[in-house]
């Protein structure tokens, strides 16, 4: 390759450079998301965390021994509860902690071992370092691990790969991160 040429990884569009591999493209969709969600970190004041936006609402309690203990129910209840953002980013520590466990093949962590870490900075810095987690995981596969069985959070199951498993991650990171964002915004407007 010359000096001046595309990487054989990358095709230029003009300046922009389009993810050529699906890892490319799963890390480009991820990271997407992820400044999404920078924007609402950023912003976000202690007093967000634990602001119950309805009278019907799930939340994190602290127990007598003082842990973070999120609500829970085993089935979901019907109206479902409005979350705080306190639940929220406990939430999604859980299912992206027990993603990584899976996809770097540990034994996974039960619901339940998953504290909360508080409100403001602890919170906001166990989600960047999820972050940095999973983006070593991405630098780490291949194409054929792309391809292999998904362990999670549809074990065994040959229609589902580890890539269908990336693109969940990015979708549910999505979807959360939009939770925080306007659970945010509609505590900052009250």
């Amino acid at each position: 390759m010359s000096p001046g040429t595309d990487s054989p990884r990358t095709r230029s569009c003009d300046t922009v450079t389009a993810p050529t591999t699906r890892i490319e493209l799963l890390r480009w969709q991820f990271e997407l998301t992820w400044s999404l969600f920078e924007y609402h970190l950023e912003r976000l004041e202690p007093e967000d965390f634990l602001h119950e936006p309805a009278p019907h609402c799930w939340t994190v309690r602290r127990s007598a021994e003082g842990t973070w203990i999120p609500d829970w129910a085993d089935t979901e209840p019907d109206p479902v509860p409005v979350p705080t953002i306190a639940w929220v980013s406990w939430h999604i520590d859980w299912w992206w902690s027990v993603t990584l466990d899976h996809a770097r093949g540990r034994r996974p962590r039960e619901r339940t071992d998953i504290t909360w870490p508080g409100e403001g900075a602890p919170t906001v810095d166990r989600l960047r370092a999820l972050r940095t987690e999973w983006l070593a995981l991405l630098d780490d596969l291949t194409d054929t691990d792309l391809d292999a069985i998904a362990p999670f959070p549809w074990p065994n199951d040959p229609a589902h790969t580890t890539a269908h498993m990336l693109a969940w991650v990015n979708a549910e990171l999505m979807k959360n991160a939009t939770e925080i964002g306007q659970l945010r915004l509609l505590r900052a407007a009250s």
